[in-house]
């Protein structure tokens, strides 16, 4: 992040005033005078809370472009808020800058911070800033809205319901290998490779489905830690047990491609985090409704397994048997 020919210039207030403020909603955050935000909602919705920190060299690289630090921040939020099938409000920022930040870092940052409000009508609404004395820490809390009768939980997953994902599994988690050891698959395809650093660097938050979900799910979540771990925690929530057809898991061409050309376990693409696909249950009569409006998304929507009575989650095979995963199903920061 340190620039040789620039140091810190700016002071907290002007750093707000300059970079911040200009972000800020007019008629929540008050041009970021105030301590506080006010949120008025219409009486029949109610308020969607979530929030994700994002550390340096632990959910991105120091040296990644400031724009896909800022675009990854705010995306892995909006990806929990279409889970829910919520639409955007706004958001508080925690900004946690280390001691070599620079102006031209901030004003990158908070480019990437705009295109992203732009394209996804998410305004800043308030925040704070402070000294990080050893890296760079981010801290975003994410408002959206539904209607006060459209709760949807894990927990509400029922025995018989389908599961589905949206999107591919796994290139995020390929991508980080090719992002952080990139000596190590010479062989491997550049342009394969680049899609799949770019799904780890910029997630793309499946809005596009939340009337999908509104209408048909059950339950719903964000897939950030991984398939496997986060069915598990589905199932752990709504105690019952998640069957999973490990022939049905989608993954992308580019994805296959690097499973086929280097060692990579497929486990890598199952229980690696940072997909930000949604995972989420429906009703069996549902089937050929959700087809059909998936029909007209711009993702794809796949049945990957059922809802059943027991514990855990499980991988099966196309002859039913359970599959063992080499790894650990999902992960976890301790």
């Amino acid at each position: 992040m340190a620039d040789a020919k620039e140091q810190p210039r700016l002071g907290e207030s002007a750093l707000i005033k300059q970079y911040l403020a200009p972000l800020c909603h007019p008629d929540m955050s008050f041009g970021l005078s105030d301590d506080a935000a006010f949120l008025n909602l219409e009486s029949d919705h109610q308020l969607v809370l979530t929030k994700d920190m994002l550390v340096a060299d632990v959910h991105f690289f120091a040296d990644d472009a400031p724009e896909l630090i800022a675009k990854k921040a705010l995306r892995v939020n909006l990806s929990d808020l279409a889970s829910k099938g919520a639409e955007p409000v706004g958001y508080l920022l925690g900004l946690g800058l280390p001691l070599d930040w620079t102006e031209s870092w901030l004003k990158r940052f908070c480019a990437g911070l705009a295109e992203d409000q732009q394209t996804f009508n998410f305004p800043l609404i308030g925040g704070d800033t402070v000294k990080s004395p050893e890296r760079l820490t981010l801290s975003i809390t994410a408002f959206g809205k539904v209607p006060k009768d459209l709760t949807i939980l894990r927990r509400n997953a029922s025995p018989d319901d389908d599961v589905y994902v949206t999107g591919t599994i796994g290139d995020s988690a390929l991508g980080l290998l090719l992002r952080r050891e990139p000596e190590d698959y010479p062989d491997f395809g550049a342009k394969d490779g680049d899609v799949l650093i770019n799904r780890f660097l910029l997630p793309q938050p499946r809005l596009q489905c939340r009337s999908l979900i509104r209408q048909f799910a059950t339950a719903s979540m964000d897939i950030s830690d991984g398939l496997m771990g986060d069915a598990a925690k589905m199932a752990s929530a709504a105690n019952c047990a998640l069957h999973l057809d490990d022939t049905a898991v989608p993954l992308s061409a580019s994805a296959q491609a690097m499973l086929d050309v280097t060692a990579v376990s497929r486990d890598v693409a199952l229980t690696g985090g940072d997909d930000y696909e949604l995972l989420f249950c429906a009703r069996p009569q549902d089937r050929a409704a959700i087809l059909k409006a998936a029909a007209a998304l711009d993702v794809p929507i796949t049945r990957i397994g059922r809802v059943a009575k027991g514990k855990g989650v499980c991988l099966l095979d196309g002859n039913g048997r359970e599959l063992p995963l080499s790894k650990g199903v999902s992960y976890e920061h301790f």
